[in-house]
């Protein structure tokens, strides 16, 4: 250990790594006062680098202030359950590597560590990030994966010098677009997983040098703007087709050669290719009918003419649809409507052992069974009416019998008093079925979209006074007795597409947990400033409607709405730049139209 140390005195570097140590050797502390016989006091120099990895190590004192000169700090791997306040008092540490402990909080002294370029913090216990960190404005790497972190702190929007950002494999739920915007030396960004960002509605990581997208993209299950122009992408992921509720898609002035096709499985309305790499398009992007605007300019396009290319979208995929091979619908593959009907009988009866003993091929199709929680699939069967067997059983919790020729509910639902998912979009339901409605108590969510639903009686809602999602859009004759909306106070998501709708139900604006409001393609021509009262909103979609104006209290919803779509309204006060520049950039000039106090 003596020669070790008197090395490092006279060379400024010391490293005690693999060496079983429990604590850090008192003579670290102290390495300038312990000068040895026959050694030049004169020639020894400050400790600047410390490296202590690899060993046992449980703590570390606050004796570490008298190593003011040190410029890297490495740690890892060891049994550290804290840090010292003295991190603070290092001004000149650049690198600091905590990584692989047990560390539970990182104390808020290390934003007066000012020099810090690259801390990492991976693989410990943190809960999250101090707002200190923030002070740390030369920081560049800035690594805490595999940890508990549900947020980052806003001020790393002040570290406007990161390059590279890993936060996989936390507890992310949601992520600050201030962060996004203030981050724009980016090369490496991952804040994946990806997956636990389901809440996430609108991702903004342009102009940067990120040159992929993770797989996990796919978890962003609410994402509905997504901007990565000005970036180095080269391929985009299949995953990215599971984005359901992606709208607007801003992937110009990248290095993209193809298109997967997956991707064509997307409803986008905007959809921004320009400046890429692309010398085709996949002939699936003409299903993709949600399109309204589709930019493709500054490509090597060379399987498609000039004037499809800067003509109208409608007509671009038209064309492509035109390629679309006739025989791409090849037969299903699915079980006989007999069968499934059987089996799922057979489910009802015995749902807690089916798992171990139904055929697999029929698990996508017809069932998904765990712990005991049924959930039963007829969709597409053409099914005119269900079975009284299949409803034996009281486990079931989610039902789909989508797609079908169902024209009423069947009495027997009303014993499956633990549904708590409903869905009957695309039959031929009239009748508002209340009976059968409140007999299930704890119904969450109802979708009856694109049925034949005549007047919802105005007391109708009483029936599922529990419902968290309604989806009701596609039945155009359904809202006219008014049906109270304020009967459903737990109501977070509300699809009301085109039901001709001509004012908004201004009980409506009673729903304080109200997240997602869809009212695209009706018939509205202006929005109350009521809005402003719907504090909980995330998404509002207002498209193809006949709205001119705005008012500019729906600002108010900043920072909250994260996802507006105003497409295919003859919107007159807001300039075409503005609109272009999406949801951020619309609610701020809203906001700044609003009257000063």
């Amino acid at each position: 250990m003596d020669r070790v140390l008197k090395t490092a005195r006279s060379s400024g570097s010391l490293n005690l790594s693999n060496r079983s140590l429990r604590e850090v050797p008192e003579e670290v502390y102290k390495i300038l006062d312990a000068v040895g016989d026959g050694e030049k006091w004169w020639e020894n120099v400050e400790l600047q680098k410390l490296i202590l990895a690899h060993n046992s190590i449980e703590s570390i004192k606050e004796d570490l202030k008298n190593l003011s000169q040190l410029t890297v700090l490495n740690v890892s791997h060891n049994q550290l359950s804290a840090l010292p306040a003295a991190i603070g008092e290092l001004p000149m540490l650049k690198l600091l590597d905590v990584s692989f402990n047990l560390i539970q909080k990182v104390p808020d002294e290390i934003g007066s560590a000012t020099s810090l370029v690259k801390f990492d913090c991976s693989s410990n216990q943190l809960r999250e990030l101090p707002s200190s960190l923030g002070g740390c404005l030369d920081l560049s790497d800035l690594k805490a994966s595999n940890n508990s972190i549900t947020s980052l702190p806003e001020d790393l929007a002040r570290c406007s010098k990161l390059t590279k950002v890993d936060v996989e494999g936390n507890k992310l739920k949601l992520l600050s677009g201030n962060l996004m915007a203030s981050w724009t030396m980016l090369t490496e960004f991952n804040a994946y997983n990806f997956g636990s960002l389901s809440r996430l509605i609108r991702l903004d990581l342009h102009q940067n040098r990120i040159s992929t997208i993770p797989p996990s993209i796919m978890g962003c299950c609410s994402l509905a703007e997504f901007y990565m122009g000005n970036n180095a992408l080269s391929t985009l992921p299949a995953e990215i087709g599971a984005l359901s509720r992606l709208g607007t898609l801003d992937l110009h002035s990248n290095q993209l050669k193809e298109i997967p096709v997956e991707a064509c499985k997307l409803q986008l309305s905007m959809l921004d290719l320009s400046n890429n790499s692309l010398t085709g398009l996949p002939p699936e992007l003409g299903k993709m009918t949600t399109l309204r605007k589709l930019l493709l300019n500054g490509n090597p396009l060379r399987t498609l003419r000039s004037s499809l290319v800067s003509g109208p979208t409608a007509t671009l995929l038209k064309y492509l649809q035109s390629r679309l091979s006739e025989g791409e619908d090849s037969k299903s593959t699915t079980p006989a409507k007999k069968d499934l009907i059987s089996m799922t009988a057979r489910l009802s009866v015995s749902s807690k052992n089916v798992y171990n003993t139904v055929s697999s091929s029929l698990l996508s199709t017809s069932f998904l069974c765990k712990e005991g929680i049924l959930e039963i699939s007829l969709q597409g069967l053409g099914l005119s009416s269900v079975p009284s067997e299949v409803w034996e059983s009281n486990e079931i919790v989610k039902a789909d019998l989508s797609r079908n020729s169902i024209q009423e509910l069947p009495a027997e639902l009303s014993f499956c008093v633990s549904l708590q998912c409903l869905i009957l979009s695309r039959n031929k339901i009239s009748d508002w079925p209340f009976a059968v409605l409140k007999s299930l108590p704890n119904l969450l969510c109802l979708k009856l979209d694109n049925n034949a639903l005549t007047q919802i009686p105005s007391d109708g809602f009483q029936a599922v006074p529990m419902l968290q999602i309604l989806d009701l859009s596609g039945n155009p004759a359904s809202l006219l007795a008014h049906p109270a909306f304020s009967s459903l106070p737990h109501l977070k998501e509300l699809y009301l597409r085109q039901v001709q709708l001509r004012e908004i139900p201004s009980d409506i604006l009673s729903l304080q947990q109200l997240q997602v409001l869809n009212l695209s393609q009706n018939s509205l021509h202006s929005i109350p400033e009521g809005f402003k009262n719907l504090s909980s909103l995330t998404e509002l979609d207002l498209s193809d409607n006949n709205i001119s104006a705005l008012p500019p209290e729906l600002g108010l919803l900043e920072p909250s709405l994260q996802a507006l779509r105003l497409d295919g309204n003859p919107l007159r006060s807001i300039r075409r730049t503005i609109l272009d520049r999406g949801t951020k950039a619309v609610l701020k000039y809203l906001m700044d139209k609003l009257p000063e106090h």
